[in-house]
């Protein structure tokens, strides 16, 4: 059974950091690459992070470009989510992705319709 599990959420004042973790199982994801998306209340799905499967040169969204890092540990099966500097609108649910369809990919996808494994979303409130 393939799953994907968040970890790391919580509620945070502004200005505050918090890590975010996703724990793969049931198949091999190191060969993949890794997204993070979140989605507020009544909006849709927002790109924030990808990695590929090498962990080189991350692809960011505009919105947490400069404030995340993205990274994984493919031995540990884990990609992990820094953010910090946080703001009110990043107050969302956020949601570890995977791109499990071509391995060693180097082109990283922002579309949430390109990734194929969820996790079932972690909750990150920022508060002023």
């Amino acid at each position: 059974q393939v799953q994907l599990v968040e970890s790391g959420g919580g509620s945070v004042q502004v200005g505050g950091s918090l890590r975010l973790s996703c724990a793969a199982s049931g198949r091999t994801f190191s060969s993949y690459p890794m997204g993070w998306f979140r989605q507020a209340p009544g909006k849709e799905r927002e790109f924030v992070a990808a990695i590929n499967w090498s962990g080189g040169i991350p692809v960011y969204g505009d919105s947490v470009k400069g404030r995340c890092t993205i990274s994984r540990d493919n031995a540990e099966n884990t990609v992990d989510l820094q953010m910090n500097s946080l703001k009110p609108e990043d107050t969302a649910v956020y949601y570890c992705a995977a791109d499990r369809k071509v391995p060693f990919i180097r082109v990283l996808s922002t579309d949430p319709d390109n990734y194929d494994y969820w996790g079932q979303g972690t909750q990150v409130t920022v508060s002023s």
